[in-house]
C-alpha cells in the first residue's frame, strides 16, 4: 500500500516552494525545505556552533494509521557543515496534526545560515506495527545471550 500524505499549508507559508519530493527515482527519503516566515525570508537564520533551532516547513500533514514519518538529516549538510538533527530519527505519529518543524543542530565549527527554500532534512514514510507487551518469568536463550554493546564484534 502506498499511503498518501495530505498536506495543509500554513496561512503564512510560501506556496511557491515545492512540497516534499523524492529527488531521484530510487530515493527512500523525500527532501523537506525550510519555509521561513515572511519576516526572516530574505536573511534566513544562522545557527552558531552547537546551537539548536526549529526550522519551519510551512505545512501540516495527515497520513493513515499504521504508518509513521521519520525525519532524518541530509548527509551532505552533515558532512560538509555539521548540520544534523539531534533526535534522529524524529518520529511523527499518524495522529499528530500540528505544524511540521525540523529540529536542527550545528555540530560544525563555523556558523551556518539556513535560507528560505533550503533542503534541510528528509522524510521517510514507514509502516508501523504496535506490539503487545507481556510479563514473563523467563526468556528463551540465544547464542548471544546477554552480550551487550560491542559483544558481537571488535571493540
Amino acid at each position: 500500500m502506498r499511503p498518501t500524505l495530505r498536506i495543509l499549508w500554513e496561512d503564512w507559508a510560501d506556496r511557491d516552494l515545492p512540497l516534499p519530493s523524492y529527488e531521484t527515482a530510487g530515493a527512500a527519503g523525500a527532501d523537506i525545505r525550510a519555509n521561513l516566515p515572511p519576516d526572516i525570508r530574505a536573511a534566513g537564520f544562522t545557527l552558531q556552533p552547537m546551537q539548536r533551532r526549529i526550522a519551519p516547513t510551512g505545512f501540516r500533514m495527515a497520513f493513515p494509521p499504521g504508518f509513521e514519518v521519520q525525519i532524518r538529516p541530509r548527509s551532505g549538510l552533515a558532512l560538509k557543515h555539521g548540520i544534523t538533527l539531534p533526535n534522529t530519527p524524529g518520529t511523527i505519529d499518524s495522529d499528530y496534526r500540528g505544524p511540521l518543524g525540523v529540529l536542527l543542530v550545528n555540530l560544525g565549527a563555523e556558523p551556518y545560515t539556513i535560507h528560505h527554500g533550503d533542503r534541510i532534512a528528509q522524510m521517510i514514510v514507514a509502516p508501523v506495527v504496535q506490539a503487545a507487551f507481556a510479563v514473563v518469568d523467563t526468556l528463551d536463550p540465544t547464542g548471544r545471550g546477554e552480550g551487550g554493546f560491542g559483544s558481537t564484534g571488535r571493540g
